[in-house]
Parts: structure tokens; sequence; C-alpha cells
């Protein structure tokens, strides 16, 4: 943080007249410093907070925030606030590893890399998009109402087929992925590094609150959120019909298309209590408190449209799936690929039906 201060104050005084003077040495001319005052105004607070994790860039930053004259107020929330992360962040992993960072010091790097890259592709897609939103926006809907051009009623459910659409293709991808990985029997060090950070993670401490998560993976969550959509439904929906089906349809087939996959891929899991566990890839709790609450937040977010509401709503069938996820892995009943494996299949089954539920609602109303 004092690193941070003092880079900042020093391109503040230093000012743009030193880096008009100098900066031709370094292939910095005048317009450049127009168009990067501009940039910074528009975008270096937020480039603050990641900056860190950028070799070089984190370097830079504060001297040209100083120089573009940012208040120092909002340089220091985002800058403080980054350095807070990053510092914390590495010595976490500093205190879950121990000893053992060395043993899996290439892998935590390769993962490292993988966010690194995965990062500047999100940042660069974001800011591109920034610039570019208008155009970006009449590209996709001239391509998605090319692809649905025989239903020229679709009207805002453009945007939604259009999201559900890159989630399944993203979750599509993952479950190629995973499916090579299985076959190629590369789940080994993945499931290694997992469970000893979730080990070291939570403590024997955590004993009673990973019993209470297990029971999310159950009827116990289960059956009050389907009575609880289906109530929903039938209050607010105008294809009650059609989205009751969906929803059983879908529940229902998450756990046929689960007891398949443990069918096909047929994997031995880990010997818990001296018993040897099998056909748990991919996991069934996963895959299941995924779909139900994945679908049944979705039907919720469909019909209200209170906005407060959303962020709560997601984060909380996000933290649901985690901690059932969490907690298989805390008990030792499956291994981390399983569990990431009920997430992704899951994932592609969710999103799928989602799609498919807009276009029926979608066709029944044009054949009324």
């Amino acid at each position: 943080m004092t690193g941070v201060t003092l880079s900042y104050w020093i391109g503040y005084r230093l000012g743009r007249p030193f880096i008009v003077r100098y900066g031709h040495r370094v292939h910095l001319t005048e317009a450049r410093i127009d168009k990067l005052t501009l940039w910074f105004e528009k975008y270096g607070a937020k480039l603050l907070f990641v900056a860190y994790f950028i070799p070089g860039v984190r370097h830079i930053t504060g001297y040209f925030c100083g120089v573009t004259r940012m208040p120092f107020r909002r340089y220091a929330l985002f800058a403080y606030t980054g350095a807070i992360f990053w510092v914390g962040l590495f010595i976490s992993l500093g205190k879950v590893l121990g000893p053992k960072w060395e043993l899996y010091h290439a892998t935590v790097n390769r993962y490292m890399i993988i966010f690194g890259i995965a990062s500047a592709l999100v940042t660069g897609l974001i800011y591109v998009y920034g610039k570019y939103k208008r155009q970006v926006v009449e590209a996709l809907m001239q391509l998605l109402t090319h692809g649905v051009r025989r239903f020229h009623s679709f009207g805002k459910v453009r945007l939604l087929l259009l999201a559900s659409f890159a989630v399944f293709v993203l979750f599509f991808s993952l479950m190629l992925g995973v499916i090579q990985d299985f076959l190629a029997q590369e789940f080994g060090q993945f499931d290694e590094i997992a469970s000893f950070l979730v080990t070291a993670s939570f403590g024997p401490s955590w004993s009673g609150w990973m019993h209470a998560f297990e029971k999310l993976g159950t009827l116990y969550l289960y059956g009050p959120v389907l009575v609880l959509s289906a109530l929903w439904i039938m209050l607010h929906s105008k294809e009650r019909r059609l989205d009751l089906t969906l929803l059983v349809w879908v529940v229902v087939g998450a756990e046929l298309l689960d007891e398949i996959l443990r069918a096909v891929f047929h994997r031995p899991g880990p010997v818990a209590a001296g018993v040897q566990l099998f056909n748990t890839f991919p996991s069934e709790e996963t895959l299941i408190s995924l779909t139900v609450c994945g679908f049944s937040a979705f039907l919720l977010l469909r019909y209200y449209h209170f906005r407060y509401i959303r962020v709560p709503l997601v984060l909380g069938a996000i933290l649901i799936c985690l901690a059932v996820g969490v907690s298989r892995i805390y008990f030792g009943v499956q291994y981390p690929s399983d569990v990431f494996a009920g997430y992704v299949f899951g994932g592609a089954w969710v999103s799928l039906h989602v799609m498919l539920l807009e276009v029926l609602r979608k066709l029944r109303a044009i054949g009324d």
C-alpha cells in the first residue's frame, strides 16, 4: 500500500509535462498520452484491482493514475482493495498448502497461468463490448434473428435464448473436456489438490456444518423447493401446464441421466469408512442440486420482476450447490472430479431445457 501510494504521488507531482518531455524516449508521444489519459479516466479504476495479477502492468498503473489526476480517494479505494486481495490470496495459499507448496508448485503455477489468460480474455471482451457495444448487440441480434427468422415475434426472448445458448455451449465444452480427461485418466492430480484444499480449509470443527450441507443434496431441500416452484407456477404462469411439465421432466430426466452416466462410466469411488463406493462419477448430489436449484431459480426469476431479489436468489442457489459439493469431498465419499462432473452435466442439462422451454412457449403463442 505504501508502494502504490508513493507511485501515485510521484506521477502526480511530475505530471504531464515530465511525460511529454521525456516520453518520446520510450515511444510515448503526446497523442498516445491523450489516448491513454482518456482510457485511464474511463477504465483506470477497474484496472487497478486486477493489475496486481498482471506482471509489468501493476508497476506503472500508480504513476499513470497520478499523471492523469485521478482523484486520490477513488484511486485509494481500488488500489488498496486490490493490494489487500492480492496479498491475502497468496498468504492464504501459503497457509493452506504449507510445506506441500513445493509439491504442488508446478500445478498451481499452471492454474494461475490459466487464470491469468482467462482474466485477460474476459477483460478484453469487456473492453471490446464497452467500446463497440452498439455494433456487438446489433451483430448478435442479426445472428439470432437469422437463426430464428421463422419466428418474428420472439421479441425480448431473443436475449434470453442467446444467453442460455451461450451457457449451454460453455457447459457442453466443459462436458467434452471432462469426458476426455476421464478417458485419459487425468483426474489424479486434480483430485489430490482439491481434496487437500478442502480438508485444509475446513477442519474437524466444520463437521456439524458439513452434515447440514450434506442434507441440502437430498429431499430435505428438493422437496420444499419443488413444491414452492410448482405453487409459483400455478400463481404466476400463463403456461401452467407447459411449465409444470418441463419442471417435472427436468428433475426426473436429470435422475435418469445421472443413472445412465454412472452406468456408462462405471467408476469406482473412494473408500469411505472402510467401504468401497462404486459408480460415483458424476456426482448425483451435485447434478441434481444444480438441476433443481438452477431450474427453479430460473422459473422464479422468469415471473418475478423485482430486481433486488435477483442477485440474492442467484447467489443463494450457487452457494447451496457449492455447499453440497464441498460436503461430499469433506466426508471423502466422492472424488472432487465426481463433484465437478456433476456440476458440468447438470449445467448443460438445465441450460438446454431453459432454451427448450422458451422455444416451446413461443411456439405455443404463435400457434394461438
